[in-house]
This record gives structure tokens, C-alpha cells and sequence, in this order.
């Protein structure tokens, strides 16, 4: 493009630029001046130097009808339209004065608009705009990402496609997201009622299967510690010494001791060889919910309703750590051997991951909305779960990264379980039970039990669920006083019970 054409065309941009500060004074003398007349033509003939200085007194030019112009749209010559008049004036300034108290002359007066196909090719040879620098940016950096996550680089990301849009014989690019859908979850054959278990005569609040797979324990409102025969579901030992409800029972796997905590703020360890309490762990001024055994260590972790967590060492019953931070209850605690080694659920709503050697907390995860009930922790992964009445959310370790929203299970979930099939198992207030897989987060089943004759309809809350150590079973303490047992439907495959997916838009949340 010549270079005349190219400041006819500044000089175009210049006029509808003069014109929107015209209507902008004119407007603003519609209503009371409070400066004089001297001082806002001092401050227009400074916004004026400031903005359009560079333009305002370029040359006049002469352009002649019917000029060609190389490099038009698609690189064809074109020529400009200039109207009847052999030649036309074309000025730095427009029919309007340029500020107050400037009046119109006769070189002021004439104006011409450019052709259609001059401003094209203005257009053509201006340097880029900053919308597109900014675009240009962030392809490049979609790009960086794909690299740096040791993806092959492709000419179309993953989730993403480059469009092109030819307008006017302009070329950009703009980067069009699709949405995300939910990949294709893996079957998992439906869970069905295997047995049930009578015996409590009260709520039964929690489960623990011993390292051997042969017998399980439950603690129940009845104030008693039952232990089953796994195989059989047949009593084997009842042990009194809670005076209120038995919130929550563990079983060591490095010594023959059992672990039980209760709403009578006692913490006891039961020594199995002689089926007699040998310690106390005092210390928690409140109801203690739940406890968990370090894997490693001799280290014993409860959690209470007077809003912290203690740390103990088994043997000599010393109060380590009080882990305080929590506003509310602290109603499920889980211990692991990696960094974090001890990870709270409150009724405050939030989650915590401590630092066991400076007993302080790590980090703080406040993305639920309602009391954190349940934490459960992947056998496989480095990543773990927590369930709310808002939904359920999976993080990974160290930091707590979210993952993703399960939502569905509409009600207060008490309970999660998880093995290594990658099946999430939820246990709610209402008596449901919700199957999840736990990679895409595809709800496979659901399950409400019928309520044992004699008890209420109302009773039938979920309050403890765990696998067994095969993984074959599934076990629920619930609120009929029964314990239930599940198992994989041996007979069904794929066809019988397809999962009924389609790729529908995943939704996740960040918070």
C-alpha cells in the first residue's frame, strides 16, 4: 500500500476520533462551567497536543481517482472510489471545530470518507492490535502447558480447537474451548445384601476389621463393644466398660491391642489377650468421636467434640500433641505414613492436614460448605475423599489439591469407604447407599435397605461402613441396630448391568 493511502487513512481514523471529543465538550457545556474560558482552552489545547498531536497538522495530500493499489484483499489490485470529483482534499481535521472558541474555515469544512477498500488495506498493514497480542499469548501459553505435561505437541489441544476466520482478507486466530465431558467410568458389578447381623440393642456408631481378616468389632449406642466372626456373622465377645455410646473402635495391627473412644470422653486400649481395658488416654474435655492408629508408629489419633484432635503415645499414654484449630467438632481423623500423616474433618466445615512433628497445621481446606463428617483415604493413590451434606470432593495429597465434586447423594453423608478397585462407597443419614467409581465419579449404584422388623422407619441411618481386608465385603453399622454385609453379584456382567453413561458435561466445581 502507498503511503499516501496510508495517512489518507490516519487521517480518517483522526476525524471520528476529533468528533467523539466534539459530542463529549458539546455535551459537557450543555450543563454549568465552574472554570473560566482561559483555563479550558489551556486544558483542551493540552488534551488535544497529548492525543492528536502526532496527526493533527500533517501535510495536506491530493489524491488522485482511480490510484491503484497494490496488495489489496487478496493480494489483487484495487483502486479508490473518490466520487465525481476529479481530486478531493483530503485534511488532518474535520467539519467540527477542534476546541472551544475555534471557528470553522474553509479548510475545516471539506471532508471525504475513504473508500471501503482503502480502509481494508489500512487495515492489512497496521501493526496487530493488543486483542490480538493477547490472544496470540495465550495460544502460546495452552501451548507451554501441553509441553511441560509431557504431551506431544499437536496442532490442536486436547479439549481445545484453533479457528480461523478470514474477514475483510484479515487472518486471525481465536482459541475455541469445548466443554469438558465425563469419560467413560469403568463397570463395576452391582453390590447386593449378603447378610445382616443382629445383636446391638442400640445405634451401632462404628467398625473395625482385624489385620487377619478372621473377626471384626463394633461399638454401638448400647454402651457395648461386640466382636463378630467375619465368616459367619456370629457373636464371639462382648466388652463393657463405656458408660455412654461407642463412637469409635481400631484395631492395631502392630499388637494385640483394641482401641475404643466413646461420648464419655474416654479414649481406653483393650489388651485382647486377657479382653480387659489396661490403659486410659485422659486429656479431651468433650465427647470423643472417632480415633485411628498410625501404620507405622505407636502413635493413637482422636478427635473430639471439644474441637481438637490429640496425638498419644500408646505406651506410655503421654498427650504428644493437642492439635488445635478447628472451630467445631472435630468429628473424623485418619492417619498415613506419607506427608500429610493426619488428616481432620470438622463440623466447622473445613479440612485439615497437620504436620505430626510440629503438631501445626499444614493446610486448611475450606471448600465444603456444611459439617465434614467422613475422610477416607485411597489404598492406592496419593489422594483422599471427604464427604459433606453439600456433596462429596476428592483431593490429593500433599497439599490438597482439589479434584473433583461427587454430587448426588443428597443428604448428611457419615461415612465413606473405598478399596482398590477404585469402588467409593457413601453412607448417608437417610439410610441410602451410594457406589461411585472413584476416577470419574460416575454414581453406578444406589442402595436403601429396608429397616430391621422392630425398628422405626426413620431408623435407618448409615453411621460406619469399611471393607474387609479381601475387599469382598462390604460392611454397614447402621441405625436399626442391625450390621449388614454386601457383597458383588457374582452373576452380573456387562450386559446384564450396563452402565448407563453418555458423555454428558462434566460437572465440576472449583469451590
Amino acid at each position: 500500500m502507498t503511503e499516501d493511502v496510508q495517512k489518507h487513512s490516519v487521517h480518517t481514523l483522526v476525524f471520528r476520533s476529533l468528533k467523539r471529543t466534539h459530542d463529549m465538550f458539546v455535551s459537557d457545556h450543555a450543563k454549568p462551567i465552574a472554570l473560566d474560558d482561559h483555563s479550558h482552552k489551556v486544558k483542551m489545547s493540552s488534551k488535544l497536543k497529548a492525543d492528536y498531536g502526532a496527526v493533527l497538522h500533517m501535510p495536506v495530500l491530493k489524491e488522485g481517482k482511480d490510484r491503484p493499489i497494490h496488495g489489496g484483499l487478496h493480494g489483487h489490485q484495487t483502486s479508490i472510489e473518490s466520487g465525481d470529483d476529479p481530486e478531493y482534499l483530503v485534511t488532518g481535521t474535520h467539519a467540527y471545530p477542534s476546541g472551544p472558541g475555534v471557528a470553522l474555515t474553509a479548510e475545516t469544512k471539506l471532508h471525504r470518507m475513504p473508500s471501503e477498500a482503502g480502509v481494508h488495506s489500512m487495515a492489512l498493514t497496521l501493526p496487530p492490535s493488543q486483542a490480538r497480542l493477547d490472544a496470540g499469548r495465550t495460544a502460546a501459553s495452552v501451548g507451554d502447558i501441553h509441553r511441560h505435561a509431557g504431551i506431544a505437541e499437536r496442532s490442536q489441544p486436547p479439549m481445545s480447537s484453533l479457528v480461523h476466520m478470514e474477514a475483510g482478507g484479515t487472518r486471525t486466530s481465536a482459541l475455541v474451548r469445548k466443554a469438558p465431558t465425563m469419560p467413560k467410568p469403568a463397570w463395576h458389578p452391582p453390590w447386593k445384601l449378603f447378610r445382616v447381623i443382629s445383636g446391638h440393642l442400640g445405634w451401632v456408631r462404628s467398625i473395625a476389621v482385624e489385620p487377619g481378616n478372621q473377626w471384626f468389632v463394633t461399638g454401638s449406642a448400647d454402651r457395648t463393644i461386640k466382636i463378630w466372626d467375619l465368616a459367619s456373622g456370629k457373636l464371639k465377645l462382648s466388652l463393657t466398660g463405656h458408660i455412654s455410646t461407642v463412637r469409635g473402635v481400631a484395631v492395631s495391627s502392630r499388637s494385640p491391642y483394641l482401641f475404643s473412644c466413646g461420648e464419655d470422653k474416654q479414649v481406653k486400649c483393650w489388651d485382647l489377650e486377657y479382653n480387659k481395658v489396661i490403659r486410659h488416654y485422659h486429656g479431651h474435655l468433650s465427647a470423643v468421636y472417632g480415633l485411628d492408629l498410625h501404620p507405622t508408629i505407636d502413635v493413637l489419633v482422636t478427635c473430639s467434640r471439644d474441637a481438637t484432635a490429640r496425638v498419644w503415645d500408646i505406651r506410655s499414654k503421654a498427650n504428644v500433641h493437642t492439635l488445635s484449630g478447628h472451630t467445631n467438632t472435630v468429628a473424623t481423623v485418619k492417619c498415613q505414613a506419607a506427608e500429610p500423616q493426619i488428616i481432620t474433618g470438622s463440623h466447622d466445615s473445613t479440612i485439615r492436614l497437620w504436620d505430626l512433628v510440629a503438631g501445626k497445621t499444614r493446610a486448611t481446606l475450606t471448600n465444603h460448605k456444611k459439617s465434614v463428617r467422613a475422610v477416607v483415604l485411597h489404598p492406592r493413590q496419593y489422594t483422599f475423599a471427604s464427604g459433606s451434606a453439600d456433596n462429596i470432593k476428592q483431593w490429593t495429597f500433599p497439599d490438597g489439591n482439589f479434584i473433583q465434586n461427587l454430587s448426588g447423594h443428597n443428604a448428611i453423608v457419615n461415612t465413606l469407604a473405598v478399596n482398590s478397585d477404585g469402588v467409593l462407597v457413601s453412607g448417608a443419614d437417610n439410610g441410602t447407599i451410594h457406589m461411585w467409581d472413584w476416577r470419574t465419579g460416575y454414581n453406578f449404584q444406589r442402595i436403601h435397605a429396608a429397616v430391621q422388623p422392630g425398628s422405626l422407619d426413620s431408623e435407618s441411618g448409615i453411621f460406619a461402613c469399611m471393607f474387609d481386608h479381601s475387599e469382598s465385603r462390604l460392611i454397614t453399622a447402621e441405625a436399626d441396630k442391625t450390621i449388614k454385609v454386601y457383597r458383588e453379584d457374582d452373576t452380573a456382567t456387562e450386559e446384564s448391568h450396563p452402565v448407563n453413561w453418555k458423555p454428558e458435561i462434566l460437572k465440576r466445581k472449583r469451590f
